[in-house]
């Protein structure tokens, strides 16, 4: 039996449907991550413009911005209050055992999400309400308690993969618990900081995305205009830094697990003058098929010299590392964020070549339909920086402390498939519901810029923090500070 399909038929019956059921609420509640930690800063960039320029343009855009950041984080309260439940519920051999030591950045998360639900709420209540600057400063906390959560959410996972501050007792219970080193482990710095500029970057493409579609389908004013600028700076800024900090990461799970590392680039045996592989397939006997190979690459790629070492899975036995699937998974999953990655920065220096030769934005119909798929690719992106992070530790859930296997709960494996199908159903219709209230703000608010233009009003001609003008009869007064945008095609 090969031994992959061996270690298969060892596992728990109840391992492969909590697998998929976590798997899915992750990868569903991760798509809105992006807007939960980096949107506030985007509206708020935003909105100083618009204070600084005395463009109700600007503001018009940062307050209806900030009703969707509101719809998102609602949606994003159910998604990641499911998630705390299933760590209890699917995987009590961990939390049991070890929620003393790593606990901690759950609590700080929780936190950070109930102070970012008052601080949006008061944002949105200060629309109109409060004086200019008074109402902007008052929301510049936000893009803090995002931080606050992902460095809460980042501290819990990179001490998954590579836990300390702890002894283990004769029994092999963690004791003496340093919560300051279980925080800041050798992973935190690399995988927040690359979890956060990949949040912004990932959230000023989707925002910009919007307003690229609203040009390629001819809307040239100067909402649309800024509506896409300002979040694709924002996003072109952080794409190259990205693209560092994501080399930096890659280097860091060298050092610091280098079977994940093995298995994010199919090296089957240690050794010297490591070839890369751009995607291929591992097979269980270690030879690679398909792919690209590029001789030499890995190893300099991990130090800076064809002569560096690269550990090969087979350096520890089979059951301590990820099988030959899972390594494919985890290798096909790096290569995909990387390309878009690497695409992504292409299309950042395409934008700021044009804005610094001519001082404009791009013309060509080809930038603005790669920026529109640009959002969803980041998107991707961001599946793919999580699948490559989490297969490639298996078959830890702790690395090198506690399997998955040892986690999982006794519940039976119907009962789990059954949750699953109840959950998958659940959020085809909350996510269902979120896409319909969005396009209804996006009509309503359309429909309302179309009333004003007829009537000759023009966003410059209301102060956006002044007496309320006249409003159409179904428009709401805190969906925007003003007057709108004649034909406006996005949020």
């Amino acid at each position: 039996m090969p031994t992959s399909l061996h270690l298969l038929a060892e596992a728990p019956a109840q391992l492969l449907p909590a697998r998929e059921l976590m798997a899915f609420t992750l990868a569903s509640h991760i798509i809105l991550v992006p807007l939960g930690v980096a949107f506030p800063l985007i509206t708020l960039v935003m909105h100083y413009r618009g204070l600084r320029r005395n463009d109700a343009t600007a503001l018009l855009l940062a307050r209806r911005w900030s009703a969707v950041m509101a719809v998102q984080f609602a949606l994003g309260i159910v998604t990641g209050t499911v998630l705390s439940f299933e760590f209890g519920l699917l995987w009590p051999g961990l939390m049991g055992r070890w929620g003393d030591v790593f606990g901690v950045g759950f609590g700080v998360e929780a936190w950070a999400f109930f102070l970012e639900a008052v601080l949006i709420a008061i944002y949105l209540y200060g629309w109109r309400r409060l004086k200019p600057w008074t109402h902007f400063l008052l929301g510049l906390p936000l893009p803090l308690a995002a931080l606050l959560g992902a460095f809460g959410i980042l501290a819990a996972n990179s001490w998954m993969n590579t836990p300390q501050g702890f002894s283990l007792d004769a029994e092999g219970n963690p004791v003496d618990v340093n919560v300051w080193k279980a925080i800041f482990t050798p992973m935190f710095g690399p995988q927040y900081w690359h979890f956060v500029v990949g949040m912004v970057l990932t959230a000023g493409f989707v925002v910009a995305g919007v307003y690229a579609m609203g040009w390629l389908r001819g809307r040239r004013d100067h909402y649309h205009r800024l509506g896409f600028a300002v979040p694709f700076t924002i996003a072109a800024v952080a794409a190259p830094v990205q693209f560092v900090l994501g080399d930096s990461i890659a280097r860091s799970v060298f050092h610091e697990q280098p079977v994940k590392f093995a298995a994010m680039e199919i090296v089957w045996k240690t050794d010297t003058r490591v070839p890369e592989y751009l995607f291929g397939r591992l097979h269980e006997d270690g030879t690679v098929s398909g792919g690209i190979k590029i001789p030499l690459l890995d190893s300099f790629l991990a130090g800076f010299s064809a002569n560096t070492e690269v550990r090969g899975l087979t350096s520890v036995p089979a059951d301590q590392r990820p099988t030959a699937t899972q390594a494919t998974i985890a290798h096909w999953a790096f290569d995909v964020m990387v390309l878009i990655g690497s695409a992504l920065v292409l299309l950042a220096l395409w934008y700021g070549f044009v804005w610094l030769r001519h001082r404009r934005l791009p013309a060509s119909r080809w930038f603005y339909g790669a920026a529109a798929c640009a959002g969803v690719g980041s998107v991707v992106a961001v599946e793919c920086g999580w699948v490559a992070t989490e297969v490639g530790r298996q078959p830890w859930i702790v690395y090198e402390n506690m399997r998955v296997a040892e986690a999982v709960t006794a519940t039976r494996s119907t009962s789990l498939w059954i949750m699953f199908g109840v959950v998958a159903v659940v959020y085809v219709l909350l996510f269902g519901a979120f896409l319909v209230v969005l396009l209804k703000m996006r009509t309503r608010w359309r429909l309302a810029d179309e009333r004003q233009a007829t009537a000759g009003v023009h966003p410059e001609a209301d102060l956006p923090y002044g007496p309320r003008g006249p409003l159409p009869a179904d428009d709401v007064p805190a969906a925007g500070p003003g007057a709108g945008r004649p034909g406006g095609d996005g949020p």
